[in-house]
C-alpha cells in the first residue's frame, strides 16, 4: 500500500510532516506558479492570498524531508506567461510537476451547484478563468521548448512524460492520456462514491461506502463501462485524427465541443493538443528511437546541441 495526499499545504504542521516522513507518504502541493499567478485565484474564504502559506508548507516539508510533487492549475491568467511559470518551479527545487488546464461551465442547480457536467448541454457559459485551446497549445510548446533542451531526464513534467509513453507504446501514467479509464473513483466525505473526481455529479454517483465495498462499486457494469466510453464515444475526427494515439481525446470531462462536421463529443482543447503534437513529433520521435535502442531519451538534448533537431 503506498499513501499520498493532494494538499494546498496551507496548514502543514512540523507534526504532520513528520508523520508523513516517517510512514513514506507522497504529498502533492497544490500550488499555481509565482506569487501573482497563485494569488490571482488562490484565496481563502475571507479572500485573502494564500501563497505565503503554501511556501511555509513547503519549507516544511523540505525540512523534514518529505517527498513532495506540484499540481499547477493552468488558468487564463498565468498561461500567459509559461516561462516564468515553469522556472518558478525550478527555482523552488520542485523536480516534479503536473500542469492541469481548467476548463468548466457555469450552470446554476436548485441544489447549490454551479458547474456543469460535460453531459449538460443547455448554452451555459465558459467560466471566465478557464484556459483557451489556444492559450494550452502556446503554453505546453513554450513550456516544452525549454525542458526538451535543458531539463529531460532532470525534471520530471507529468504531460511531457505521458507524450513520450505514448509515443513509444507504454502506459502512459495518467488517465487522462490513457485509451480507457475509470480507476480513478472519488469518495466524498459522507461516503458517497462517483466515477471519477472530475464527474462529481449526482448522475455519476456510484453508491456509498456504507452500503457497498469500494469494489464493488469500482468495478460495477456501469463503472467499467464509464471507463470504457472513453475510447468507444469518440467521434469520428477523433478517430480518424494522426494524433489519437497519443492523445486518446483527453479526458472525458472536457469533450463538450463539436467536431468540424456537427458531431459532439469533441474535446474542447483540441486545437492547442494538436498544435502542441505538432510541435513535439521531431523530439518524441527521437527520443523513441533513443529509448528503443535502450539509449536515454535525454540524448536529445545533445543532438538539439549538434544543430540535429529544432532548426526552424
Amino acid at each position: 500500500i503506498e499513501n499520498c495526499i493532494q494538499t494546498n499545504g496551507t496548514m502543514l504542521t512540523d507534526e504532520w510532516c513528520r508523520f508523513f516522513k516517517e510512514n513514506n507518504w507522497l504529498v502533492g502541493i497544490s500550488i499555481d506558479g509565482p506569487q501573482e499567478f497563485h494569488d490571482e485565484y488562490r484565496k481563502n474564504k475571507q479572500g485573502r492570498p494564500s501563497f505565503v502559506k503554501v511556501m511555509h508548507g513547503i519549507e516544511l516539508l523540505n525540512k523534514h524531508g518529505v517527498e513532495w510533487n506540484a499540481m499547477a492549475v493552468v488558468n487564463d491568467f498565468n498561461a500567459d506567461y509559461p516561462l516564468e511559470f515553469y522556472r518558478f518551479f525550478k527555482q523552488i527545487g520542485c523536480r516534479y510537476i503536473q500542469f492541469a488546464p481548467i476548463v468548466e461551465r457555469i450552470l446554476p442547480h436548485a441544489d447549490g451547484r454551479h458547474l456543469a457536467a460535460v453531459d449538460e448541454d443547455n448554452g451555459m457559459r465558459l467560466a471566465d478563468f478557464s484556459v483557451s485551446p489556444e492559450q494550452w497549445g502556446s503554453f505546453l510548446c513554450a513550456l516544452f521548448d525549454e525542458w526538451v533542451r535543458q531539463d529531460v531526464g532532470q525534471v520530471f513534467v507529468q504531460i511531457f512524460d505521458a507524450t513520450l509513453a505514448n509515443w513509444v507504446g507504454e502506459q502512459p501514467g495518467v488517465c487522462s492520456m490513457a485509451k480507457t479509464c475509470g480507476h480513478a473513483g472519488v469518495m466524498e466525505f459522507n461516503g458517497d462514491v462517483y466515477a471519477c473526481d472530475h464527474f462529481v455529479f449526482p448522475q455519476y454517483k456510484l453508491g456509498n461506502i456504507h452500503k457497498q465495498t469500494l469494489v464493488e462499486m469500482m468495478y460495477s457494469e456501469r463503472q467499467l463501462k464509464f471507463g470504457q466510453d472513453k475510447q468507444d464515444r469518440l467521434p469520428r475526427q477523433c478517430r480518424e485524427c494522426p494524433w489519437l494515439f497519443a492523445c486518446n481525446g483527453e479526458c472525458p470531462k472536457n469533450r463538450f465541443a463539436r467536431t468540424a462536421d456537427g458531431e459532439p463529443g469533441l474535446n474542447y482543447l483540441c486545437a492547442g493538443y494538436r498544435r502542441y503534437f505538432e510541435h513535439v513529433a521531431p523530439y518524441m520521435d527521437y527520443m523513441k528511437r533513443e529509448y528503443m535502442a535502450q539509449r536515454a531519451p535525454a540524448n536529445v538534448m545533445d543532438a538539439i546541441r549538434r544543430g540535429e533537431l529544432g532548426r526552424d
